[in-house]
């Protein structure tokens, strides 16, 4: 018999079982949730709420939870995300220092995007740790980045999930995002931020990847775009080239 965990540790232990049962069971409401891990539904809830903002859950259009981004089959292996953070991280910090504003890396799953990497920036208001999270790809700067480099064929999943309006504004922003090589995501994820978003080229064996700089809304100017993006550019150019063979 196992000894009992720490309160702490049951939290953990709780949240892991919760994240299991989502992935192997499917959906489920939170009083079905807190019947099924014998709790509250007050802390059913609270457990829940943790796994969503993790990526490790998201909540429906009917209100029930099901299984997040990152306990969906990943395309790319652990192995080639791995080398993708190590050969992004000190191009990310150049460009944390140089503007002082949070860089992020993430990478293209399905219809999400994964945050694989942060350096934060260090204003002491600044855009936190992302690594972990899952957006959805059309919302994000380097998700609209990615989704401007897939195939007619390849985009289609993204735009079954849109209604004909949203379809169309996302053509014309994709349209945008390969006229000016950089896409914008002015809130449309989170109140007062807004984030600038750059592709890497293709590299064989990596997964589709993206970095950006990611700011409190009021730093936000359009004057800066063009440096930021020429930047952001050199960056995802110099990131694949260190992961060319």
């Amino acid at each position: 018999m196992r000894n009992r965990s720490p309160d702490g540790l049951r939290s953990v232990d709780s949240a892991l079982l919760l994240a299991t049962v989502l992935q192997h069971e499917g959906p489920m409401r939170v009083t079905d949730a807190a019947e099924r891990l014998g709790v509250s539904v007050s802390t059913a809830h609270r457990l829940l709420t943790a796994l969503v903002h993790r990526g490790f859950a998201e909540q429906l259009a009917d209100r029930r939870y099901g299984p997040g981004g990152l306990l969906s089959r990943s395309p790319a292996s652990r192995d080639a995300v791995a080398r993708l953070r190590e050969a992004a991280l000190p191009h990310m910090r150049r460009l944390v220092d140089r503007w002082g504003e949070t860089a992020n890396l993430t990478i293209l799953v399905g219809v999400m995007v994964r945050f694989v990497a942060t350096v934060e920036g260090g204003r002491v208001l600044r855009v936190g740790d992302r690594t972990g999270r899952t957006l959805p790809a059309h919302l994000s700067s380097g998700g609209k980045a990615m989704l401007a480099m897939l195939s007619p064929e390849e985009l289609e999943p993204v735009l079954d999930d849109l209604d004909g309006e949203a379809r169309a504004r996302l053509h014309r922003e994709l349209r945008a995002v390969r006229r000016r090589g950089h896409a914008v995501n002015d809130q449309q994820t989170e109140t007062g931020l807004t984030a600038v978003g750059v592709a890497l080229p293709r590299v064989a064996g990596m997964p589709l990847a993206s970095v950006a700089l990611a700011m409190p809304t009021a730093r936000y100017s359009r004057n800066s775009l063009p440096v930021w993006s020429a930047d952001l550019a050199a960056a995802a150019g110099a990131i694949a080239r260190d992961l060319t063979p």
